[in-house]
């Protein structure tokens, strides 16, 4: 092929070029104008010629630093860089300064077809709304997708999707101004000259010429005004049946009538509204009817998205209709009941729409397993935890609550394609101990290792978007449809709430006293399978341990209620018992024993008893083995696996969080396989799944909550004794409650076993986390959060804002009040009044510390329930008004006035007795009259009956009236009375300072006008009238607001320590500070502090690691560690940081104190990481701590993510070195068996 020159491209030449791809022999046009008319070179992907043998070094440095130096600047004004320029042959490019983002294309090409036949006709353009929207500025769904990068986890810089049920603000709220926003006046308040600049804009009118106006158009239509009415009477004419106003047309009066009878329909329209809203009084939570069969299941959903091989329950069959009907549900159901059906046919559900689950549950080693079942049955199963992320892209996605808030903060492009999240074990979110918030059980009630996980998912609650449906399981809990009524009413959806109290296998609580082979059978039935008490039974156990009991303890067995043994007074029990288990078959037996080292003696203790076959010897020690062999050498002989593989090989086991990791998993599959005859455990194995026994044992049912021992909750044993009973395998389970040392007191046993489960309560508590998350947000307010909370759920919002309508509308219709003249005080001596009401009221029921030495007062006169009491009282009246509440005509005219005039009739004088209550008493007299009380009461209660109405009063009586009568006219204008302070000797301060108030109230009442008024009397009830209803509008309005929410004072104070630490600004602006501490879930002010202060540079990466594990290690140790010095420097940083935060919270009005907050760190692993980070193998640090295997390992593992955590800042902050340094840190601790992979993961 000939070559060809082509000649220089001409002025009319189309600037086109081919590009050679590769050796395909492919060609593409491309199009660009070329530089200084150049012929169109030869242009191809591959390199020309032979590739260079070897570089210049010197071409290479001119080429990079001189000819192309992109890094120093084009446009400098200098002389001597504009020569360099000339040199170098380089051009100035101002346009290459202009260097903005091309905006997004606000429309595109719709098609246009023929809807008969779908032929293709045209193309028309339509605008694109939500074309500027991002992850950076927006909360809509319709914004664009992020970089693939931050799909999975997000960005703290991403705004999250708009919770469901959270409205976007409105126009109006939008341009309401708040208390920080001012008016600026764009014709004198704008600034000229900007910051760095010397000069600025002229804004100053120059004196502009106006121009003449030219003729155009409407200047001339101007002059014909009949065409303008003509055209707005045709205006008015359209907008005739929306506006406000019927248009006035003469010539037509049908059309007017037409307009005038539109309104009428309008107006009714809009009086009748309010009554037909739908939200008025909605009910979010709907009970389902369980109880009738649902026989036209297959009907309704003919092609299932997942099928069981047997045959589903009624309570499961209506879950799985409101699936489908993508609707959120609420399943309460005992422990094996099969509540993991509803979320397995939430994931088919998904799977088949192409959509997202994620399935959530309180501890990690529970999502392990549920990703091990799961994986089983969809494959397309993924696991996100703290330390392992499998199959990230997965349709069903199993993580901790942690991590779903974070994505949900961070906004992650995973929430788009989510359809169902489903919460298991809710129940356990009041459980202020351990499975929400540790995987081990800390030992204080402040030892949290990890944030509280109950406030947790309340966030993740509220946080979840509209379009996502929820699925919560859990154990029977009373309060069902209160809690979810609650996420109804913050979702805007109905939850239905599917409760059943069945057990697929009834339960036997039994009681057990044997002690001996002798005694072995004594096991006496409490509760038989259809939930009778049976106290025969009780008795029968009673008199068994009465029989064996010395002389001394016969006096009852209940009333011994020690029940602390040792070990080895404990072995002969567990001997006898699990012997007579062993030959009835009642194995697999669960020993629930709440002490983790009793949990060790108790399987020690069995040395003599072998439970196993030889075949099932085999495969234990063949499973073992397998299991055990990705461990190095050394870590296959830790003390811990020698002696578990003893206590396995024989069929007994330990399971508790003591217990490394890798060797609770052989357990537990060992266990589900039936190869562990019995496994002692604390509760925390209750939580497992898959692990139904055939007996459950309680050791005691006392344990130590971190605050001191108590019995077990109704909610707890139901929890633990649902683990008896194998569904298809057993027709009961059998429970046995130990009576060691006597029998436990009935009272206590019948609560246990027949009282009601622990409501679901609100654990929701403010974290810096949040309200710094929630601050870089504008659209989301912290106080929209609290208010949504369970604990605000009593806040009935509806009600109020219904009967606040109300109120406006009445307090609109009441008549004007008149406040002129006379009258203009009226106001004032209404508050006046009602001041002196309260403090009246306030001195009255004030607790009386009347002291019986009292000189005015008799001893019988001081009453110690005083406020309760009611007083028989002589009253003197008019003669024909003894029947009226009043003592005279006027007396209830003016309830307002304090007066203090005695009444005297003005006619016969006539007298009632009354009951009075303590508000009617404003006064004690010191004037005392001697009366006989009891034949004053007898006479008038005679002189009620008809027979004896017309008889006179007695002797006793007429006395007494005589009298009062004689009181009244000697003393018209008041009698003297007791001083509650100098009288009565009420020197509490309370009372002074209310005596001497309500004194200088009574004086001031005289000083008003108004009374003088006629017409006082009808504007004061009027004044009345009005007032209460606004003060019932003012409550109200102050029960809706964020004022009234009981988290706001904390809120403020929390908002002041982030003040003063510069987390964020005056006007509440996130800075630096604050978007650190946002990437950290636990103890952020500490992390922070240290990071900004360095107070981690001086260390090496191991030292690092070993003063990070005091945000991870919550337990007191008995062992005193050895550190290096530069270490011992670091711990004294750490709590001098600590105690100035401490310091300033309590400052700032946090209850927690300095000494508590400093507290929480504990020092103790401080050795063991250190030692660990340096490759110390883990049998010889398990020598330096008395804190078990299990801690250890859990500890290293979650102080790897507090690293990455680190790390993540130190990146915000653009420390490189310190991220290095936890980079490495991290890789230092991530070895041997503390990161072994989890069985269930492979």
């Amino acid at each position: 092929m000939e070559r060809i020159d082509l000649p220089p491209v001409g002025p009319t030449d189309l600037p086109l070029s081919l590009l050679e791809m590769g050796c395909s022999g492919r060609f593409e046009l491309i199009t660009h104008p070329l530089p200084h008319h150049q012929p169109l070179p030869p242009q191809s992907t591959l390199p020309h010629g032979l590739p260079p043998t070897s570089l210049n070094l010197e071409a290479e440095v001119e080429k990079q630093f001189l000819r192309d130096p992109a890094w120093l600047p084009i446009h400098d004004t200098d002389a001597a860089f504009q020569k360099f320029l000339k040199v170098t042959n380089r051009d100035v490019r101002v346009d290459s300064l202009l260097n903005c983002t091309p905006s997004s294309l606000h429309s595109g090409l719709s098609v246009i077809r023929d809807p008969t036949t779908g032929m293709l006709l045209d193309f028309t353009e339509v605008l694109l709304e939500d074309t500027g929207l991002s992850a950076k500025n927006s909360l809509s769904l319709q914004r664009q997708p992020g970089p693939p990068s931050e799909s999975l986890r997000g960005s703290n810089t991403n705004y999250p999707f708009l919770p469901g049920g959270m409205e976007e603000l409105t126009l109006d709220q939008i341009k309401k101004k708040s208390d920080l926003e001012e008016d600026i006046d764009f014709e004198n308040d704008l600034l000229r000259v900007p910051p760095g600049l010397k000069a600025g804009m002229d804004f100053s009118d120059k004196g502009a010429k106006a121009t003449k106006a030219e003729v155009n158009l409407m200047s001339l239509l101007s002059t014909f005004d009949d065409i303008i009415d003509l055209q707005l009477e045709a205006e008015e004419k359209e907008k005739g049946s929306e506006s406000t106003e019927a248009p006035k047309l003469a010539r037509t009066n049908s059309l007017e009538d037409l307009g005038i009878k539109v309104m009428q329909l309008i107006t009714s329209d809009v009086k009748s509204k309010p009554q037909e809203d739908p939200e008025e009084n909605k009910k979010w939570a709907i009970p389902v009817n369980i109880t009738s069969p649902c026989e036209d299941f297959h009907k309704r959903i003919p092609n299932p998205a997942f099928k069981w091989p047997f045959e589903l329950d009624v309570f499961q069959k209506q879950a799985v209709l409101r699936l489908e009907a993508h609707d959120s549900v609420f399943v309460a159901a005992h422990t094996s009941a099969g509540k993991t059906v509803v979320a397995e046919y939430a994931i088919a559900l998904s799977q088949k729409h192409m959509t997202r689950t994620i399935y959530t549950s309180p501890i990690k080693a529970l999502s392990n397993q549920k990703f091990r079942d799961f994986k089983n049955t969809f494959g397309d199963v993924g696991l996100l935890t703290g330390d392992v992320q499998l199959s990230p892209e997965a349709s069903c996605l199993i993580m901790t609550t942690e991590i779903l808030r974070s994505m949900l903060y961070n906004g992650s492009e995973v929430i788009r394609d989510l359809e169902w999240v489903i919460f298991d074990e809710v129940h356990y979110i009041n459980d202020a101990e351990s499975p929400w918030m540790t995987v081990f059980r800390p030992l204080s009630p402040r030892s949290l290792c990890c944030p509280q996980r109950g406030v947790v998912w309340e966030e993740v609650l509220i946080m979840l978007p509209e379009h996502v449906s929820i699925i919560l399981l859990s154990a029977t809990v009373p309060n069902a449809l209160e809690f979810s009524e609650w996420i109804g009413r913050i979702k805007k959806r109905h939850i239905y709430v599917i409760s059943t109290m069945k057990r697929p296998v009834p339960l036997e609580h039994y009681l057990y006293t044997g002690n001996s082979t002798k005694t072995q059978k004594e096991m006496f039935l409490l509760l038989d399978a259809t939930g009778n008490f049976l106290t025969k039974g009780y008795y029968n156990a009673v008199d068994a341990k009465k029989e064996r009991t010395s002389k001394h303890a016969q006096s009852f067995g209940t009333k011994n209620t020690s029940q602390n043994t040792s070990a080895s007074q404990d072995r002969p029990v567990w001997l006898s018992l699990l012997h007579f288990l062993s030959e009835r078959q009642q194995t697999p037996v669960v020993a629930f024993t709440f002490s983790r080292t009793r949990c060790d003696e108790n399987a020690r203790s069995l040395a003599s008893m072998d439970l196993t076959t030889s075949v099932e010897k085999a495969e234990i020690h063949s499973f073992f083995q397998k299991s055990l062999s990705r461990l190095r050498g050394g870590d296959r002989q830790l003390p811990q696996i020698l002696l578990m593989r003893d206590l396995l090989k024989r069929g007994i086991a330990v399971h508790h969080s003591g217990i490394l990791p890798i060797l609770k998993e052989v357990i537990e599959m060992l266990f589900s396989r039936g190869l562990v005859k019995v496994l002692f455990a604390t509760e925390t194995f209750a939580m497992g799944v898959n692990m139904p026994a055939r007996t459950v044992v309680f050791d005691s049912i006392r344990k130590h909550d971190g605050t001191g021992f108590r019995n077990l909750l109704p909610g707890e044993y139901i929890q633990m004794a649902g683990r008896a009973g194998r569904r298809g395998l057993d027709a009961t389970g059998t429970v046995i409650i130990l009576c060691k040392t006597g029998v436990h007191d009935m009272g206590d046993l019948h609560v246990m076993m027949l009282g009601k489960p622990t409501v679901l309560q609100s654990q929701f508590r403010l974290t810096y986390t949040m309200i710094l998350n929630l601050l870089r947000v504008e659209a989301l307010r912290v106080t929209d959060m609290m208010r949504r909370s369970f604990s605000e759920s009593h806040r009935d919002t509806q009600a109020h804002e219904k009967r606040i309508r109300q109120l406006k509308e009445k307090v609109s219709s009441l008549p004007p009040l008149d406040t002129e003249g006379q009258l203009s005080d009226l106001v004032p001596y209404y508050h006046t009044v009602t001041e002196l009401r309260i403090t009246t009221e306030a001195l009255q029921f004030s607790p009386p510390r009347l002291r019986p030495s009292c000189p005015v007062l008799s001893p019988r006169q001081v009453s110690s329930d005083s406020v309760n009491r009611t007083f028989t009282a002589l009253i003197i009246c008019e003669k024909g008004n003894e029947e009226g509440e009043g003592n005279g005509p006027n007396a209830g005219a003016l309830p307002h006035l304090y007066n203090t005039a005695l009444f005297i009739p003005e006619g016969p004088c006539s007298h009632t007795v009354q009951k009075l209550k303590l508000q009617d008493i404003s006064a004690i007299t010191v004037k005392t009259l001697k009366v006989i009380p009891d034949r004053i009461i007898d006479n008038y209660n005679k002189r009620q009956q008809p027979r004896f109405r017309h008889d006179p009063p007695g002797q006793a009586i007429s006395t007494a009236t005589q009298e009062l009568l004689r009181l009244a006219e000697a003393n018209p204008g008041g009698v003297a009375t007791l001083d509650p302070v100098n009288d009565l000797q009420l020197k509490s301060v309370d009372v002074v300072e209310g005596s001497m108030r309500l004194r200088l109230l009574q004086d001031s009442l005289r000083d008003f006008n108004c009374i003088h008024s006629p017409t006082f009397s009808e504007q004061y009830a009027r004044v009345q009238e009005r007032m209460g209803v606004q003060e019932e509008l003012d409550k109200l309005l102050f029960l809706v607001s964020d004022q009234s929410l009981t988290l706001l004072p904390e809120y403020h104070q929390r908002i002041k320590v982030l003040q003063a630490l510069k987390y964020v600004d005056s006007s509440n602006a996130v800075q630096l500070k604050g978007r650190v501490a946002c990437q950290i879930s636990s103890h952020e002010l500490l992390l922070t502090e240290l990071l900004f202060e360095n107070a981690l540079s001086p260390l090496a990466p191991e030292e690092s690691a070993a003063l990070l594990s005091c945000l991870v290690f919550t337990q007191n140790t008995q062992v005193e560690p050895h550190i290096t010095n530069t270490l011992q420097e670091g711990i004294d940083r750490v709590l001098s940081v600590a105690q100035r935060i401490g310091e300033l919270q309590r400052e700032c009005g946090i209850a927690q104190s300095a000494e508590d907050f400093v507290g929480q760190f504990k020092f103790g692993l401080t050795e063991v990481v250190y030692c660990w980070a340096r490759g110390m193998p883990f049998a010889e640090i398990a020598q330096l701590t008395d804190v078990q295997e299990g801690t250890v390992v859990r500890c290293i593992q979650r102080l790897d993510e507090v690293l990455k955590e680190v790390r993540q800042a130190a990146r915000i902050v653009g420390d490189s070195v310190l991220g290095s340094k936890m980079e490495k840190a991290s890789l230092a601790i991530r070895r041997d068996i503390v990161f072994t992979a989890s069985l269930y993961t492979h």
